[in-house]
């Protein structure tokens, strides 16, 4: 471990996307930063970003992609119904293109700008190297600029004196060590690993009917120290939901099998009915709250050996990322099918019939049966009366074998649960500036209203990240100098 100083100017509190580049933007501005990292590793969930959102980027213009900041900022309001702070989007919106050229200016390569679902605008601009690159170039450029960053070193308290902040207590090796500090920036990461804070706030019970996905330690501590100080609340209900199938490793197979959960073809749940328009999957949080609709925590997806056929010859109609596209098909995915149903599993199920499917699976035999029968004359007739699916899905199921796979509910991050204004200032319970306190990414409320705006804007997550941390490190190195002439 490395020694821990007694005083700096801003002290940020996580090294994900958004406090490092919060770390990194504040230290170009002439003032000293310390990051601490409660793990050993850097990054967290920022190392599996693909891509980010923004707006009026030089990708975009050499395209001649002319969606636009106002475009953005009014779409993303109206899908939060205008629960979403509008200043804050703004904000956010009107940094994007900006804090990509920057990054840019750091290191970081975008390779093409794209989007990542249907007929959503052309906002995804992918990062070659994927999130670890990006954590591993802002780390090493902040190091060069003189920022310190701690990692296995948690920050148990932050210190407020009367009006202002004035530092942290961070967990040393044999004791606690009060560290000095003009300005604090929360980015600890939310808190999906608290099983007490998810099922209070979300009421999902977490590894029952809700598994975290890419997070590690993530309790809520930034969250928790910020309301300890009088930080108001913002969006701590907010989750990022999401439905895939069953993982590599749960299986024993190479992957490939996990794709047909994300196919438009048969959803059911546990009782074997259908539950929603299958078309949804190419809109990540739209399955993912349908999903979660079922207490269970997973529901079903049907399929045959000409959805087999189809995966391996023809390709996918959704792929998770840009690793695997539209149009791919899938050479091993009769090889880990078979893997998987070899193994000793509950996630896969394999039938000669569709009533023996229902026994092995658990559900009613005569309730499969009426909705695969319904389903099919939907298929036949070119109309799903039931929940108007696009007919281009509507593919007939009729064996002579029948699959099952389980589609969990899965949560990607929480995102919110600080209330700030559009400067990241942390603000109080009366709506006031707790001076010299910020707060960014999976720790700040306000963005979204209550669901992730993913069809709108694709890669907004990562975009609130970067951008957060951008505005916070700007603002907490302007309130540092004003607080301090002497930091210049």
């Amino acid at each position: 471990m490395s020694k821990i100083p007694t005083g700096t100017d801003v002290v940020v509190i996580g090294s994900g996307v958004s406090g490092l580049v919060a770390a990194l933007t504040a230290a170009e501005m002439g003032v000293e930063v310390v990051v601490f990292e409660k793990l050993r590793s850097l990054g967290g969930t920022s190392n599996f970003i693909k891509g980010t959102f923004a707006v009026e980027s030089r990708w975009q213009k050499a395209r001649y992609i002319t969606y636009d900041r106002d475009e953005a900022f009014r779409e993303i309001m109206e899908y939060s119904h205008w629960r979403a702070n509008p200043r804050l989007v703004r904000a956010i919106v009107n940094e994007s293109a900006a804090t990509l050229a920057w990054l840019e200016e750091q290191g970081v390569e975008i390779t093409e700008v794209t989007i990542n679902m249907i007929n959503a605008p052309q906002t995804y601009h992918i990062i070659k190297g994927e999130g670890a690159a990006v954590v591993k170039t802002l780390a090493t450029r902040a190091r060069e600029k003189g920022v310190e960053i701690i990692a296995g070193t948690p920050v148990k308290q932050i210190l407020r004196e009367e009006d202002r902040i004035t530092g942290v207590i961070v967990e040393g090796e044999e004791e606690n060590v009060r560290v000095a500090a003009k300005a604090v920036v929360i980015a600890s990461g939310g808190y999906l690993n608290n099983k007490e804070w998810v099922k209070k706030y979300t009421g999902f019970d977490l590894g029952k009917n809700l598994k975290p996905v890419g997070n590690v330690e993530k309790m809520g501590d930034g969250i928790r120290m910020a309301w300890e100080v009088g930080a108001a609340e913002e969006g701590i209900g907010v989750v990022e939901l999401f439905r895939i199938g069953p993982m590599r490793q749960e299986i024993g197979t190479g992957g490939q099998l996990s794709f047909v959960v994300m196919q438009p073809d048969l959803w059911v749940n546990q009782t074997g009915e259908r539950f929603c328009d299958e078309g949804i999957t190419h809109y990540d949080t739209s399955e993912g709250n349908a999903n979660a609709r079922h207490k269970e925590g997973y529901t079903y997806n049907i399929f045959d050996d000409s959805v087999k056929e189809r995966i391996m010859n023809v390709g996918v109609d959704k792929g998770v990322s840009p690793d695997v596209l539209p149009g791919q098909t899938l050479d091993d995915f009769d090889k880990d099918l078979r893997a998987a149903l070899e193994s000793e599993t509950t996630e896969v199920f394999e039938a000669n019939s569709i009533e023996e499917l229902a026994v092995k699976t658990g559900m009613d035999p005569a309730v499969l049966k009426a909705t695969l029968d319904e389903y099919n004359g939907f298929c036949e007739k070119g109309h799903d009366d039931l929940f108007a699916k696009n007919p281009k899905y509507l593919r007939p199921l009729r064996g002579p074998k029948f699959y099952a796979v389980k589609a969990h509910t899965v949560c990607l991050g929480t995102m919110g649960g600080i209330k700030i204004n559009h400067r990241t200032e942390v603000l109080d319970r009366n709506d006031k500036v707790i001076p010299g306190l910020y707060a960014v990414g999976f720790d700040a409320g306000g963005m979204y209203g209550n669901d992730y705006c993913m069809k709108v804007a694709s890669g907004l997550c990562s975009a609130f990240a970067t951008n957060s941390g951008r505005l916070a490190g700007k603002n907490a190195s302007s309130y540092v100098r004003q607080y301090s002439p002497s930091a210049l």
